[in-house]
């Protein structure tokens, strides 16, 4: 049903929780299959993989190029973007299935869908930042990168072909979780890190060139 497409880059680090956290998923039948893109790692990501018994491809470094050709790959009806590092709480299998099965059955209208984010840190500064990229999501339908992004492969084929991103009516924000590593925000700082995100989003917005969006965040 669903392919997973992770873009890995030395993330020997983070990795593990995240493809832990697809197993109750393959076990039941909802994923079938993870995709691990990677940019030219030259730490341990590649070891970690094999021993997952995923799939490993390389592809040019950049996520938005890893993305692509993890997708061009997938053999599942949806796709499911996952960044390393952000590791789906239980119960998110569930969630995901009744919502693929309400747009199949035509319940609801085609949509992309997205988790809610959350920051494995503890204190004030990662609750506010939590806060601010939810509302971000709700009130402006641009998810965070680190939240993950649901599509069927009907629609995202659909999208490319058009050349556009999802309308705001396209878009879903899940209730389960998908829980980030803090490592890089503790690091980079909460709100650099923040704009960077939200400037490349809105840039999205107005259609910029995939192309200078992929140089931006590489």
């Amino acid at each position: 049903m669903i392919s997973v497409i992770i873009p890995t880059l030395n993330d020997e680090r983070t990795l593990v929780p995240t493809l832990a956290a697809l197993v109750p998923a393959v076990v039941d039948g909802i994923v079938q299959e993870a995709i691990l893109s990677d940019g030219g790692s030259s730490d341990d990501t590649r070891i970690i993989a094999d021993a997952a018994g995923v799939q490993l491809i390389d592809a040019p470094r950049g996520r938005a190029a890893q993305l692509k050709a993890g997708a061009a790959l997938a053999r599942g009806d949806w796709l499911l973007f996952l960044p390393a590092g952000t590791a789906l709480e239980p119960g998110w299998a569930e969630e995901v299935h009744g919502f693929i099965e309400r747009v199949q059955s035509g319940r609801r209208r085609q949509a992309a869908a997205f988790f809610s984010f959350a920051l494995d840190d503890d204190g004030f500064m990662p609750r506010l930042f939590e806060r601010l990229v939810q509302l971000r999501g709700l009130m402006l339908a641009m998810p965070h990168g680190d939240q993950g992004m649901l599509i069927s492969r009907k629609h995202y084929e659909r999208l490319r072909s058009v050349r556009r991103r999802p309308k705001r009516s396209e878009i879903v924000m899940l209730k389960s979780r998908g829980v980030t590593n803090g490592e890089r925000y503790q690091r980079d700082g909460y709100f650099a890190g923040g704009l960077r995100n939200t400037g490349l989003a809105l840039l999205n917005f107005l259609s910029a060139p995939a192309r200078a969006l992929s140089r931006l965040y590489s």
